[in-house]
């Protein structure tokens, strides 16, 4: 659980109940062979050629694809990636990075384009989220042959199988993947390998890949301080989609059995490892549920994605809530899991209000509309670095950016 440029956290959607896990592989359910999509291009020869093609953010596999190798220019790549066709890439490992760099350049350049004023925020967060979808579109078409091992069959090319066997799992052929995939699959199995310092917890959280980091500990501090009701001791604590565990890990640590619920697979196997490195696995129950688990607690938390926008990729909808529906739905269904004299807390940036995304009216009408009250409020200003950059076009709200746990009661 973490946020980013925006916000985020784990998705679930509406209220719903408890369903048991199915069989899953480190980032989700393992396809069947025939539900793996196929790749095509032309081989060398003429001949036609086929690979499985894996995309954890769930991207499809492109229609157009063409050879290429050390030999091809920055500037023709870009116009073909430009206008669609992809590059498989059999050439030298370290050039297919450097021209990554390159295309990366000459699309920066190209998006370049004058500040949105201030005034005009959610059209300079749209036009950001233009700019990031054209680069995951463009920079993503350049493309990598992987072995069933998840090796790498280029020259000079690093022994990647760790890092791919733990972000994909068995696979029972040869495959692509994007080398954008690739970077950012590695960059989580060193994540994942070193952990992520959390000083409420005294000790790491190791998010798996595509679960969301808790790099952000201002919002996990807010958990760690906030008063715990009477009524948890008594009766436990819910904690909603909890992505790494994090939040689940703080309530634990703070006395109380703790039922996690996540939606995503993936989740819940990367709360589960993570409670079993801190000891908690006793005190930590998982269940596969859309928002809330079966029953009622003397506490429900819950931290949403906290800026409603469509996401662009599966692995986005950690970071954004399309028409903040998790939000709503943990706001409605919230009265209903709480014991006489429980606390629901919602874990919300207002990012989304400095943003001109969501009006704080939005957010007052929801809690009453599902008859429930503010009990209280404690606020804590950002950290991160990006709210200290006067040159980033979101700058006005990010330096105004308050993260708030609102303390919810039956009214």
């Amino acid at each position: 659980m973490a946020a980013d440029s925006a916000g985020r956290r784990r998705p679930a959607h509406d209220q719903g109940q408890a369903r048991s896990v199915p069989r899953h592989g480190e980032n989700g359910p393992m396809p069947s062979d025939a539900a793996v999509p196929q790749l095509r291009w032309t081989g060398d020869d003429g001949a036609p050629q086929q690979a499985d093609w894996r995309s954890l953010a769930g991207h499809p596999a492109p229609q157009q694809v063409q050879l290429a190798d050390d030999r091809l220019p920055a500037d023709v790549a870009y116009r073909l990636l430009d206008s669609g066709t992809a590059l498989l890439w059999r050439g030298d490992y370290p050039n297919a990075r450097h021209l990554l760099q390159a295309l990366g350049r000459r699309l920066d350049k190209r998006l370049a384009r004058p500040a949105t004023p201030a005034a005009n925020l959610a059209a300079a967060f749209l036009a950001q989220r233009r700019a990031q979808a054209q680069r995951a579109r463009l920079l993503g078409g350049l493309l990598l042959p992987f072995d069933a091992d998840h090796g790498l069959p280029l020259r000079r090319a690093p022994d990647v199988r760790a890092a791919g066997a733990q972000a994909h799992g068995p696979v029972p052929a040869h495959y692509v993947q994007s080398l954008r995939e690739l970077l950012g699959l590695i960059g989580a199995f060193e994540w994942r390998r070193k952990g992520v310092p959390i000083a409420a917890l005294g000790a790491s959280i190791h998010p798996h890949h595509g679960v969301f980091s808790p790099v952000r500990g201002e919002y996990v501090d807010l958990v760690a301080q906030a008063p715990l009701p009477a009524a948890a001791q008594a009766h436990g604590a819910a904690d909603i989609g909890t992505g790494t565990g994090v939040l689940a890990a703080v309530l634990a640590r703070r006395g109380l059995p703790v039922v996690a619920t996540d939606l995503s697979p993936a989740a819940l196997a990367c709360a589960g490892d993570n409670a079993r490195r801190l000891g908690l696995q006793r005190a930590i129950t998982l269940q596969q549920a859309d928002l809330f688990p079966p029953g009622a607690f003397g506490l429900v938390v819950c931290n949403p994605p906290w800026v409603p926008a469509p996401a662009g990729s599966a692995l986005e909808s950690a970071v954004y809530d399309p028409d903040s529906r998790m939000l709503r739905g943990f706001l409605a269904g919230l009265a209903a899991h709480l014991v006489p004299g429980g606390e629901g807390w919602l874990v919300l940036s207002d990012l989304a209000e400095h943003l001109g995304l969501r009006p704080r009216a939005d957010l007052d009408r929801w809690i009453a509309d599902a008859g429930l009250r503010v009990l209280g409020r404690l606020d804590t200003r950002p950290r991160h670095s990006r709210a200290l950059d006067a040159a980033d076009p979101l700058h006005a709200a990010r330096a105004a950016e308050i993260t708030s746990l609102w303390r919810l009661g039956a009214a």
